[in-house]
């Protein structure tokens, strides 16, 4: 599910947002399920030039994957980040084996919270 959701114009001070596919920054998805994820997410975006200044990053905290959206400069020696928006926080439930089109899929993977050791297991 999605929490902590900020628009994009909610944000003060955001800059302008260039149309230019962005560079992908995945941080600590180091678990089996978590490298599932991140190839899923990397294939959600079409790959950037090299000279594209916007970077979306997707850094997983406690299983829970913060996803925010920023635009780089540089001048001279120095290198300035802006956040452009949106930003969000994600938590991963399921993951299912096929494409949105079938109807009857298999889960790949099921968050269980019930279980009693879930407070002390990390899936991503």
């Amino acid at each position: 599910g999605l929490a902590n959701v900020t628009m994009r114009h909610d944000i003060e001070g955001a800059t302008n947002m260039s149309e230019a596919y962005p560079h992908l920054v995945i941080d600590n998805l180091t678990s089996k399920v978590g490298a599932r994820v991140a190839t899923i997410l990397k294939h959600l975006f079409p790959v950037p030039k090299p000279d594209s200044k916007r970077v979306v990053s997707l850094v997983n905290r406690a299983d829970l994957l913060s996803f925010r959206h920023h635009v780089y400069a540089k001048e001279k020696a120095d290198v300035h980040l802006y956040e452009v928006g949106p930003r969000f926080d994600l938590r991963l439930y399921q993951i299912k084996l096929g494409t949105i089109d079938q109807e009857e899929v298999e889960n790949e993977w099921v968050l269980r919270p019930y279980m009693n050791t879930a407070s002390k297991r990390r899936a991503l």
